[in-house]
């Protein structure tokens, strides 16, 4: 039998798990992966001034990282955030 490959992502507030889905891995790139991270943790809870600083270029007086996504794996893991943080994984299955 063929194993799938999913995506696992689930937030966090401190050490409370405050979100969890799963989906397959066809379902979204990379890049698309880690935009939905971005758009969860800035949900979660960035200030709107926190989410515009994000989006500014690095090095800027008004750069902000909050919305970094740190990449390691493998397997593949995408982390964006501090506290909220969302993390997607990609799991066998």
């Amino acid at each position: 039998m063929k194993k799938r490959l999913y995506w696992v992502v689930q937030g966090y507030d401190g050490l409370d798990k405050i979100y969890e889905t799963q989906c397959l891995s066809g379902c979204f790139s990379t890049d698309q992966m880690e935009a939905a991270l971005k758009a969860l943790v800035s949900r979660a809870g960035l200030s709107f001034d926190e989410i515009f600083g994000s989006f500014a270029k690095k090095g800027t007086r008004l750069h902000l990282p909050h919305l970094e996504v740190h990449k390691s794996g493998p397997p593949l893991t995408l982390m964006c955030g501090s506290n909220p943080h969302f993390v997607a994984r990609i799991v066998e299955a």
